[in-house]
């Protein structure tokens, strides 16, 4: 049983509460539970089902040859994943999922978003509108990041993040959904390099921080 408060997410924003069963039973769509530190999808794995993460924590990796890890992104309670390669016609996922945490996803079939069924869901036009809203808000989230990434030196990535979430929360003083080697593996720096930057600006009164707690002075 998925509840309903579970139930909203961006992808079924203005679809009325009664029609949520129907939704469900047209998406295919079943909870999923993973263990932290469980693979949700490996790269090169074939796409079958998108997700919608009700609750826990996931990280999308690149790894290289040398065990370098990226962090591509990191995905928080009603964030979706898997969309832009279905999206994209790509039939193999170019990049590992794992669930951070101990975590619970609800799984569903992308092709019955795009495609209206033979009972004509009025939904349907509803679904479709908002994953076009989700993959806007995706491209925009990829282009800050890019942003983040070609500024020159750690420091400057990590206040043009540290910038960035304060803008988003609507407040200086925040948390961050990243630990100290999850920041250094989506910023792509150096732990120790952006440790010592990090200490550097506390004592310079440009930011305090606690663990994942950060304040902008």
């Amino acid at each position: 049983m998925i509840e309903r408060n579970a139930l909203k997410v961006a992808l079924f924003q203005n679809v009325e509460d009664k029609e949520l069963e129907a939704l469900l039973s047209c998406l295919d769509a079943k909870k999923v539970s993973y263990r932290k530190n469980q693979m949700i999808y490996q790269e090169e794995d074939k796409i079958t089902k998108v997700g919608i993460l009700l609750s826990g924590k996931i990280h999308i990796v690149k790894d290289d040859l040398w065990g370098n890890r990226t962090i591509l992104a990191g995905l928080l309670t009603g964030d979706m994943f898997g969309e832009a390669f279905s999206c994209a016609g790509e039939e193999k996922i170019p990049a590992n999922v794992i669930a951070v945490e101990d975590t619970e996803v609800l799984m569903i079939d992308y092709k019955r978003i795009l495609t209206t069924c033979s009972a004509s869901c009025s939904f349907h036009t509803q679904l479709i509108k908002n994953m076009l809203t989700i993959l806007g808000k995706k491209n925009l989230q990829l282009t800050q990041k890019v942003e983040h990434l070609t500024k020159r030196t750690t420091k400057d990535k990590v206040l043009s993040y540290l910038s960035s979430e304060a803008k988003r929360q609507g407040k200086n003083s925040f948390d961050i959904p990243f630990n100290r080697q999850e920041l250094a593996d989506y910023l792509a720096v150096d732990r120790s390099a952006m440790s010592n930057e990090l200490s550097k600006m506390k004592e310079e009164g440009i930011l305090t921080f606690e663990r994942s707690h950060f304040e902008l002075v």
